[in-house]
């Protein structure tokens, strides 16, 4: 008797196939102790390992610089003007 081949399922990540491992690694350009961090917090959803794979990227990003207030713009903008005459 013929018995169709198992197939996986598709929203949930399995640890063991290496190949599926490496695609979504991949895809989220994680590190292997990023990615198992991640599945031991919040389990094997791919779904779920995506959306915190964005929040820490998120969490990464440089914050902008301080801007002046307008004041001191404008004010230097004058002393370039000065300093040029």
């Amino acid at each position: 008797m013929r018995r169709p081949k198992p197939q996986p399922i598709r929203n949930k990540l399995d640890l063991a196939d290496r190949t599926q491992v490496r695609l979504v690694r991949k895809r989220l350009g994680l590190s292997d102790a990023e990615l198992t961090s991640i599945v031991e917090r919040i389990g094997n959803s791919i779904a779920a390992i995506s959306k915190e794979a964005a929040l820490q990227r998120a969490a990464t990003l440089p914050k902008p610089d301080e801007v002046p207030p307008g004041a001191v713009i404008a004010s230097a903008a004058v002393g370039e003007l000065a300093t040029r005459k």
